[in-house]
């Protein structure tokens, strides 16, 4: 009885480091709602995603376009809101509905963000720019359901193993295009 105890204690002494690494710098989200469809709960199946998230670039708000990150919501911060970064920092942004200006420049420290389904997104065309500090990690990869495991690819298509697109990857690429064209980049990063 003494060896079984010795023998599960230095099994959870072993793996502590392991566990307190991941969840200092990982953590998982159940995405809930539709509003990053079709990039993440693509259909109306009973399984919701399960995603990684990488807390690495937090800090250092290593951010760009395109990436999806978690973030605390700016009107709750008890809600957590998986968007799509579209504009950083001096970034001109042609903003939709219910956003009262047409056009808006993200500022200094601040990003743009919103969810695929825009429809179905409460995000920046709701709320405006959001803080970076904000942002609380960037996804890294679908673990659930396990006909979705994986990466995406830039621009957040799932990755295609071989063959012609398929017509809802057509559709998405033609999404993305439509999302970027309504960015205008700035030529150079905002001053202080």
């Amino acid at each position: 009885m003494w060896k079984t105890a010795c023998r599960k204690s230095w099994s959870i002494i072993y793996w502590l480091p392991t566990g307190i690494f991941l969840s200092s710098f990982y953590h998982i989200e159940y995405v809930s709602g539709r509003s990053m469809q079709p990039t993440l709960n693509p259909d109306s199946s009973q399984w919701r995603d399960i995603v990684l998230f990488s807390r690495f670039s937090a800090p250092w708000h290593q951010y760009q376009r395109d990436d999806i990150v978690s973030l605390r919501s700016p009107e709750d911060p008890e809600r957590v809101l998986i968007k799509r970064i579209l504009a950083t920092e001096g970034d001109t942004v042609k903003t939709l509905p219910p956003y009262p200006d047409r056009e808006v420049v993200v500022p200094k420290g601040h990003a743009w963000i919103e969810g695929d389904e825009h429809f179905l997104s409460d995000d920046s065309n709701r709320f405006g720019a959001i803080s970076q500090s904000l942002i609380q990690s960037k996804f890294v990869m679908i673990l659930w359901p396990m006909h979705r495991f994986g990466f995406l690819k830039p621009g957040g298509s799932q990755v295609n193993v071989g063959g012609q697109p398929d017509r809802q990857t057509l559709a998405e690429l033609k999404r993305n295009e439509v999302r970027r064209s309504r960015v205008q980049h700035a030529a150079m990063p905002l001053e202080a």
